[in-house]
């Protein structure tokens, strides 16, 4: 397995005002794997990707990266985990603005050591792929919402990573620039890497291999994508 959760809780805060956001998620997901999540709002999906990104830590429980348990991991090590290993989508997409779009997607390479020119010349393909080649030089102020979505896209797909976490990475792209980006996600997750997407939307979750429904921080079921997510999805609403 690339990911895997082994009896996550995720509890903000204590006492009466505690929340408990995750209550004993157990996911594993395989190279060439793609997993939707799905959920009403509040159920702990993007507590899930948190998680399984390394950026938040479990209150109970193990996340596992590449075989690795993160909270073995000390910053500096859990950061290098995050360069090298994961591709984050956020919502808020969290681009540089002080950073052109081939440099905000060879950031990571670069933090991680890589030769300026080589991130460039892997970050440029990365724009490519996502269709942003002539506005490589532009800087996010200078690009539609969907443009800089599909920046993100790209500093998240840059290089070797094998595991991909997108939270609603169609969110500002028209149906066509969103199902050639889901395309790019299912293709790298081919090609030997392992994929999580966060979507409220049945016809995204399609491009899984398997869905995960949560409720209230608790996996309720785990279907496969075809014809069902909808219907799931209404009837544990």
């Amino acid at each position: 397995m690339i990911l895997e959760l082994r009896g996550v809780h995720r509890t903000h805060g204590t006492g009466e005002t505690a929340v408990h956001a995750l209550r004993g998620v157990d996911l594993g997901v395989a190279p060439g794997e793609l997993v939707a999540v799905m959920g009403p709002s509040g159920s702990g999906k993007s507590t899930l990707l948190n998680l399984a990104g390394g950026l938040d830590s479990p209150s109970q429980g193990a996340v596992l990266v590449e075989g690795e348990v993160l909270g073995d991991l000390n910053r500096k090590q859990l950061a290098r985990m995050r360069r090298r290993h994961v591709g984050y989508v956020f919502q808020d997409l969290n681009l540089l603005a002080s950073l052109t779009a081939v440099e905000n997607a060879a950031l990571p390479l670069e933090l991680d050591g890589m030769s300026v020119r080589k991130a460039r010349k892997l970050a440029e393909a990365a724009l490519d792929e996502v269709g942003l080649a002539d506005l490589a030089k532009r800087f996010p102020d200078e690009m539609s919402g969907g443009q800089q979505q599909r920046v993100a896209i790209a500093r998240a797909l840059v290089g070797e990573r094998r595991l991909v976490l997108a939270d609603e990475p169609t969110g500002a792209l028209d149906s066509a620039t969103g199902e050639a980006v889901l395309r790019l996600l299912r293709n790298r997750v081919d090609a030997g890497s392992a994929g999580v997407l966060v979507t409220h939307e049945a016809r995204h979750a399609a491009w899984a291999d398997r869905v995960v429904f949560l409720r209230d921080g608790v996996v309720v079921d785990t279907t496969s994508p075809v014809g069902e997510p909808e219907q799931l999805l209404e009837a544990k609403a």
